[in-house]
């Protein structure tokens, strides 16, 4: 275990980790206050956005298929895989069968952080990708994490429902620590973080948009039920 790469870690998810409250959708969802159809759109753009993000990471597996950093881009692949099946449930609790799912178009800043991390697959430094979405874990998590709460309170959601958000939820230390070891042949060094800080800076700003576009095309108007309810 190389102690100063996760403290390096550690500094970099800090400074960036988002100012402030939740996103306005995250809070409105939490607390049953959103429109179901907000959810509905979510997981359609979600649909959109793990099966790009999960050939991003496979190409940046296949970029360094012959360093440790392939194999930890590998394991997100899985992951987006084990996270895609989980989707079915969620769209069908919100009324959407996949036929709908599918048709639903693709809102450009909810697509925005998929379409980066494919420029990323191609033209990123595998090193400083590790480690900006290693400091962008920690907040998609934790709205994942109160999403699945509140569909369970407030919206009456399975857990089959909130697979998906039960799956983002997770601590993502095991994570983070598999990075910091995938890193220590590399010996990343001052350039590698500041790049790495570029790229986590965009990546959360487009995490930021995709909440900003789905309040904006679903604002919060009266509390929401589930469907047949």
């Amino acid at each position: 275990m190389d102690r100063h790469i996760t403290a390096q870690l550690h500094e970099l998810r800090t400074e960036l980790a988002p100012n402030g409250d939740q996103p306005a959708l995250v809070r409105a969802l939490a607390s049953g206050e959103a429109p179901l159809a907000a959810l509905a759109e979510l997981a359609a753009q979600q649909q959109r956005i793990i099966t790009s993000d999960r050939r991003s990471l496979l190409l940046l597996a296949t970029r360094c298929a012959d360093r440790p950093l392939g194999a930890w881009f590998a394991t997100l692949a899985d992951g987006e895989s084990a996270a895609l099946r989980t989707l079915p449930a969620l769209s069908a609790a919100c009324g959407l069968g996949p036929d709908e799912t599918a048709a639903r178009p693709p809102l450009p800043g909810c697509q925005s952080y998929p379409a980066y991390l494919a420029w990323l697959a191609l033209n990123g430094r595998p090193a400083a990708v590790v480690a900006a979405l290693v400091a962008n874990f920690t907040a998609w998590g934790r709205y994942c994490a109160a999403l699945g709460d509140g569909l369970r309170r407030h919206y009456g959601f399975s857990d089959e429902a909130c697979a998906f958000f039960d799956f983002f939820a997770r601590p993502a230390d095991a994570l983070e620590q598999q990075a910091a070891d995938a890193l220590a042949p590399e010996s990343p060094g001052g350039s590698d973080f500041a790049t790495a800080r570029e790229y986590g800076t965009l990546l959360q700003a487009y995490e930021q948009l995709f909440w900003e576009t789905l309040a904006a095309a679903h604002p919060v108007t009266a509390r929401a039920t589930r469907p047949g309810r």
